[in-house]
């Protein structure tokens, strides 16, 4: 078995409630579902101090957090995995066909989810290593800009040497060769040293020289199309397995061949083998799967039509949330202690509505709240890079400082509010709608007009601007 990959070490420190205050400063509200995630994330730092014998039987709480859309459910298992530095993948239920049917088989959600775990840990293994990569790259460089001469051997390094024994002559003018040769050895390192300074320094950034790289003649090959997913092979990786490698020379500048010999020696520093499997055992034990509208595939009416398909995707399902071995191109995963998060609107379904052993497999469930016109507010101002913090941070590139006074934030709130009370309600979402119609205009003259001023949005402003808007149920449904 895998040896499991400890948890990041600022998530396995903090409490419940240190958690939870964690995501109050992205999300506001929804205080029921964070207590949940909470105690779900601290249960793997729990489980994972107990005895081995137990540990395999403790088994992860599944949630399903009920609401509409827009309310934060989503960001709130996103901010989740951040915090956990675990590997996270949102899919939606609906986009599953049971076996037999075209389209995407549930276990494709867990190779999905082993391929971001292994980009995580390689990222991981690159930044350790990647002090190691620039060294070399800068002695690579080194030698490009200014090639060793070889001690013997060729005609080029008699004449080099030849050359060399002239440049330096001692003081009386009769130096004797190894003296000469010392000299000019001398002087290499010493200009060796200058240029390295210049490298570091960015200063030889612009200047060309050439370096050979290597290619891939191999195209990309998908085989089967999705009809073959469940393979899991690539003919491509294949392929150029077998065949050489080829190289050619680039005419390029120093600074793109920095980018071009860091990627090649991170390339050859980095195990494969050790970030697969660390990455593996980071999907088993800290694998977060996000299946979003679930309440699509839960059974609404009779059993025909397209509601077979549905309730076959819930028993494919199954088998991958109550733990199942799925096979992927780097090993097999099993997925008894990765944590599901299910979410829904559930208009018209309910909970009860999926087959009793799907929902035996989520025992917690959480409703989320619906926002109302002060929950905008506070979502415009108070999370850490609120909506508000971004647009005036895009206006300040452009030397001109965006304020809002208190009258227009609550205002712009209101008219949201009362748009998805009138038409269709999204959520949060709808503030991203009401901010770019408001701002439409000043975004769009700023460059040429109002640079270096002070632009204030007040409640006179917002009511000129969207009023109307608000208040036409026509323009309120195709503008807001």
């Amino acid at each position: 078995m895998a040896q499991r990959e400890p948890e990041n070490d600022f998530a396995s420190k903090l409490t419940p409630r240190q958690i939870v205050a964690e995501l109050d400063e992205y999300i506001i509200g929804q205080d029921d579902a964070k207590k949940a995630v909470a105690i779900a994330l601290r249960n793997r730092w729990r489980r994972r101090n107990v005895e081995e014998g137990m540990r395999e039987e403790i088994l992860p709480n599944n949630i399903i957090l009920i609401g509409p859309t827009g309310v934060g459910k989503t960001e709130i298992a996103r901010r989740l995995s951040r915090l956990a530095g675990a590997p996270f993948i949102k899919v939606e239920a609906s986009k599953f066909t049971e076996v037999g049917y075209v389209g995407r088989d549930v276990e494709s959600m867990i190779r999905d989810l082993v391929e971001i775990a292994i980009n995580m840990v390689r990222e991981e293994k690159e930044i350790e290593h990647r002090e190691q990569a620039e060294s070399r790259v800068e002695e690579r460089l080194l030698d490009l800009l200014l090639p060793p001469v070889a001690d013997t051997g060729s005609d080029a390094s008699t004449e080099a040497s030849s050359a060399q024994r002239h440049f330096v002559v001692s003081a009386s003018g009769q130096a004797s060769e190894e003296e000469q040769a010392g000299d000019v050895g001398d002087r290499k390192r010493r200009t060796r040293e200058k240029l390295r300074g210049l490298l570091r320094d960015g200063k030889l950034d612009e200047r060309e020289l050439e370096i050979e790289v290597s290619e891939s003649s191999i195209p990309s090959i998908d085989v089967g199309g999705g009809m073959m997913e469940g393979l899991d092979f690539n003919m491509s990786e294949i392929l150029q397995g077998m065949l050489p490698k080829k190289t050619r020379r680039r005419q390029v500048t120093v600074a793109e061949a920095t980018r071009i010999l860091v990627s090649e020696e991170l390339a050859n520093l980095v195990d494969m083998d050790v970030v697969m499997e660390q990455a593996i055992a980071r999907t088993e034990n800290m694998g977060i799967v996000f299946l979003d509208e679930i309440d699509k595939v839960a059974r609404t009416g009779g059993a025909s039509g397209p509601d077979v398909s549905r309730e076959g995707v819930q028993r494919d399902l199954l088998p991958i949330v109550e733990g199942s071995t799925v096979q992927t191109r780097h090993g097999m995963v099993q997925t008894d202690h990765i944590l599901f998060i299910a979410a829904g609107a559930f208009h018209v379904a309910k909970p009860s509505d999926l087959i009793p052993e799907l929902q035996g497999r989520f025992p917690i469930r959480v409703e989320l709240e619906s926002l109302d016109a002060d929950a905008f507010a506070r979502i415009l101002m108070e999370p850490r890079y609120a909506l508000l913090s971004q647009y005036q941070a895009l206006v300040a590139t452009e030397s001109t400082t965006l304020e809002f006074t208190d009258g227009a934030i609550h205002e712009i709130a209101r008219i949201a509010s009362h748009v998805n009370e009138r038409t269709e309600n999204i959520g949060a979402r709808r503030l991203h709608t009401v901010l770019s119609t408001l701002l439409e205009k000043i975004l769009f003259d700023l460059p040429e007009v109002g640079a270096g001023d002070t632009i204030n949005v007040d409640e006179a402003f917002v009511t000129e601007r969207l009023a109307k808007i608000a208040e036409d149920e026509d323009l309120r449904r195709y503008i807001l």
